[in-house]
């Protein structure tokens, strides 16, 4: 396992969550998107389902879901605002997210409600960390 996380992919210039979301602020836009660790733990992605688009939601808040071939992950707000854009190529090409999760396969864009939620997510530095002490839960299948 350890192997495998030197080999993971986490840009620095992004915040992270427990939860596997990467979220980029551009003024107080964010687009967000699931992490290189997540999509490789989920396996090869079949399904996006984003049905939030226009909708306010909260820190925390299920945004939509995420398909693998043998597993439903919901995915989470990493901060409050409306979700403003779903990326329209994951409804035909939803592989894309293991292909590219930081760029071309992210998922929502968010008008930010809060921005001092934004210092409570994770540098680099930390979400590394925290997936190297919850990694031993993701054992070799």
């Amino acid at each position: 396992t350890i192997k495998k996380i030197a080999i993971m992919n986490i840009p620095e210039n992004l915040k992270y969550t427990k939860d596997h979301e990467w979220i980029k602020v551009d003024g107080d836009t964010a687009t967000i998107g699931v992490t290189d660790f997540a999509q490789q733990q989920l396996g090869d992605v079949v399904f996006v389902e984003i049905e939030t688009e226009g909708e306010n939601l909260g820190k925390g808040d299920v945004f939509g879901t995420i398909e693998a071939v043998k597993t439903v992950s919901d995915m989470y707000m990493p901060v409050s605002g409306e979700v403003t854009e779903v990326n329209p190529k994951l409804e035909d090409a939803p592989e894309t997210v293991n292909e590219d999760p930081y760029g071309e396969g992210w998922m929502i864009k968010v008008k930010i409600s809060d921005a001092g939620e934004l210092d409570e997510l994770m540098s680099a530095d930390d979400y590394k960390k925290e997936v190297e002490q919850t990694s031993s839960i993701y054992k070799e299948r």
